[in-house]
Formats: structure tokens, C-alpha cells, sequence
């Protein structure tokens, strides 16, 4: 028994599978130790200060504009190559240009025209200038190459569902503006003033919570759901 019991021992032995070390080769100079390490460098101190807002690409208007300028220099276009093939101009260009060499600059309709493309051209000045998407909120920044934002709806949700969890809160509508957000709330039972003081804490904490690079101020309003009849 000895003897068959020790010729088994190394069948046994063989196969039994072992994990086999993982040899990971190191660079030249890389730290090999946690005191060569150093201390790893803090993300948030490459982190903008304050997140901008959102600029839209301004598709329509810009559409608008091409299609109107693409028109406008076709017709123009077209109307050169035919006076240049030795043919008459168009006679709406010829009534353009009577008009606007007989009518004075004081005439209405002259006055009316330059209006409207003053107008439309401050409209344009205004589009240029100004970021848009003005129901996008820009979050806090926590990435140096990333860039978030809450839509205003989504927002008034989270803060009227955290509303309808206090106490005596019966119905709640909340508005989310840039720099304010509007609660208006009905309570119908417990006082006043302590359904607004629970609701100003729980509205705080949770305008913090929405991670907002400007969180909105809060108005909170409380009053009692109107008599029925």
C-alpha cells in the first residue's frame, strides 16, 4: 500500500494546475516604488472656474439668411449675364432703380425699407452675439475636456418632485429660470411658515445637489389651496 500510494503521490502532484506569476516589464525610470511615486496631480486645479453658457449653432436663421442672399445674388447674376448678352434688364431691376432714383430719402416707403433692414440686421447682430439655447443650464464642471448641461425642464422636475416630499405640500409648480427659480406651492395642512421654512431647506439642498455652475436663487411661495364653490 506504501509503495502504490507513493508512486501515486507524484501522478497526483502533476496534475494539479498552478497560477504562473505575471512578470510586468518596467520602464526605464518609471517609479517602482509607492515612495517614488510622488504625489499624483489634482484634476480639479486644471478645471475652469466657472462654466459658460451653451452656444447655438443657429441653423434656421442662418438657413434663412443663405437661401435669401443665394436669391437675391441669382437673380442679380442672371440679370447681368443678360444685359451682357446684349439683351434688355429684367423689368423688375428697372422699376428698383426708377424708384429709387425718383423717390426722395424722406419718402415713407424709403423710410419704412431702411427700418426694416436695420431691423434685421441688429436681429442678426443680436444672433451673432448672443450664446442662445437659453433652456440649457451648464453644469459644474468636473472634467477638463467634458462639458454638461441641464435642461431647465428637467430641473423644475427634480425640484418639484423634492417639493411634493415635504410635509403638507399639496401641489407645487416650479419654474427654473438662470438666475432664479420660481415655487409656487399649496399646502393644506400644518402652518405656513413651517411648510416654507422645509421647503426652503429642501429646495436649497437639492439646487446644490443639481451640480449647477450657478445655481438659481430660490422664491419660494406658500399658501392655502382656494375654497371650492
Amino acid at each position: 500500500m506504501s509503495a502504490s500510494h507513493a508512486a501515486r503521490e507524484p501522478r497526483e502532484s502533476g496534475d494539479t494546475t498552478r497560477r504562473l506569476p505575471v512578470l510586468q516589464k518596467e520602464r526605464e525610470g518609471a517609479p517602482t516604488g509607492p515612495e517614488d511615486q510622488g504625489t499624483p496631480p489634482d484634476p480639479s486645479e486644471a478645471l475652469p472656474a466657472r462654466a459658460h453658457r451653451f452656444w447655438s449653432a443657429r441653423r434656421v436663421p442662418a438657413g434663412i439668411v443663405a437661401v435669401v442672399l443665394f436669391v437675391v445674388a441669382g437673380a442679380f447674376l442672371y440679370d447681368i449675364a443678360a444685359v451682357r448678352a446684349h439683351r434688355d434688364a429684367l423689368s423688375w431691376r428697372r422699376g428698383l432703380a426708377r424708384q429709387l432714383a425718383e423717390r426722395p430719402l424722406d419718402d415713407t416707403w424709403v423710410l419704412v425699407g431702411a427700418g426694416v433692414a436695420a431691423a434685421l440686421g441688429l436681429w442678426l447682430l443680436l444672433l451673432a452675439l448672443t450664446p442662445g439655447l437659453r433652456s440649457l443650464l451648464p453644469m459644474r464642471p468636473v472634467h477638463p475636456d467634458v462639458r454638461a448641461g441641464l435642461d431647465r425642464d428637467a430641473a423644475a422636475q427634480v425640484l418639484r418632485d423634492r417639493a411634493m416630499e415635504v410635509a403638507g405640500v399639496q401641489s407645487a409648480r416650479v419654474r427654473v429660470h438662470r438666475r432664479k427659480a420660481d415655487v409656487r406651492a399649496l399646502a393644506h395642512f400644518r402652518e405656513l411658515d413651517d411648510v416654507h421654512d422645509d421647503l426652503d431647506t429642501a429646495l436649497t439642498e437639492a439646487v446644490t445637489g443639481l451640480g449647477l455652475s450657478r445655481p438659481p436663487g430660490l422664491s419660494v411661495r406658500v399658501r392655502r389651496p382656494g375654497k371650492k364653490g
